[in-house]
């Protein structure tokens, strides 16, 4: 199984729209052939060092977490998270 975990800052005039990008990331549960879990929230301390949204999803093997990348559900997502992102990060890892 891989485990995808991506951190995101959204640009500040994008802020208000954070309860709609968490809810945007569920709207793709359940519709994409291989993802296991999905989670996603906002933060919640707006320390120094967090990030202001996170996504965590779990898929069943690599196959499945590379046919997601292009996915036609994943690809609208992803389009409006580059339009809104200053800078995100990732881990993907092995379980």
């Amino acid at each position: 199984m891989i485990r995808h975990i991506v951190m995101f800052k959204i640009k500040d005039e994008y802020k208000d729209e954070i309860p709609q990008l968490v809810e945007n990331f569920y709207g793709m549960k359940g519709k994409i052939e291989g993802m296991l879990e999905l989670e996603a929230g906002a933060d919640i301390l707006h320390s120094e060092r967090s990030y202001d949204l996170a996504l965590i999803t779990l898929f069943e093997n690599r196959n499945a977490f590379d046919a997601y990348q292009t996915h036609p559900v994943h690809m609208p997502v992803k389009k409006h998270m580059h339009e809104v992102r200053s800078s995100s990060v990732a881990c993907d890892f092995e379980i």
